[in-house]
């Protein structure tokens, strides 16, 4: 589990084929220092496993299902990607919950640069775009960050200098893809609902036998 505060921006060093999916080898800056074999990093949002380490560093083996789901596959050297260690019970939550499990990759349709921040639209998937509200909580590309606005096809956030000046998001332009991961809260919320509430593709419908197996009544 993390918490979508990064604290190291790294080149990857390469990212070639393998058997089960990719093996990636990234150095982990001032990571490597308590980093050990097993350890969890979120990789610009993804939860990867240290299988090897070298010196400073770290090689991956990523499944080809996670290849599949994220923009793993594009990551070429020298790609900076964003690396958070993973949080401890004593850990500040000052980010919002990141399991690190991609639920879709979005692209970037704009980018308005102003003095003090920087506001990006991202296009994404309508099941992606269902759990999320204005001011709630989403990761892109691992960075734990608050939504500005939320419309049919895409949504919106502010990025403030000090995400710029600690992550890649600060390098991204219009068609790029990030990995995005909806806030966990939302995502059960939305399983509830979809429990509950008329679904066409499915042939739900809402009852008081249905509310009342939910206990809302």
């Amino acid at each position: 589990m993390f918490t979508g505060l990064i604290e190291t921006v790294q080149p990857v060093k390469s990212n070639v084929s393998s058997k089960e999916g990719r093996r990636i080898a990234i150095p982990l800056g001032p990571l490597v220092e308590k980093a050990k074999l097993g350890d969890s990093i979120c990789v610009n949002g993804v939860c990867l496993t240290i299988s090897e380490l070298t010196g400073e560093l770290g090689v991956f083996d990523v499944m080809a299902e996670t290849v599949r789901v994220s923009t793993i596959g594009q990551w070429k050297s020298p790609t900076p990607v964003n690396l958070e260690r993973a949080m401890t019970p004593q850990s500040r939550l000052g980010g919002h919950i990141v399991q690190g499990h991609v639920d879709g990759v979005g692209k970037v349709t704009q980018v308005d640069q102003g003095k003090g921040q920087w506001k990006i639209w991202i296009e994404a998937e309508r099941e992606l775009l269902d759990m999320m509200i204005p001011k709630g909580s989403v990761a892109a590309d691992g960075v734990s960050l608050t939504i500005v606005e939320v419309t049919e096809r895409q949504f919106s956030v502010s990025l403030i200098p000090t995400t710029l000046k600690e992550t890649n998001l600060g390098r991204r332009k219009k068609n790029d893809r990030v990995n995005l991961e909806a806030d966990i809260i939302g995502k059960w919320i939305k399983k509830h609902l979809d429990q509950v509430l008329p679904v066409k593709a499915h042939g739900r419908a809402l009852t008081a036998e249905k509310l009342r197996e939910q206990g809302f009544i």
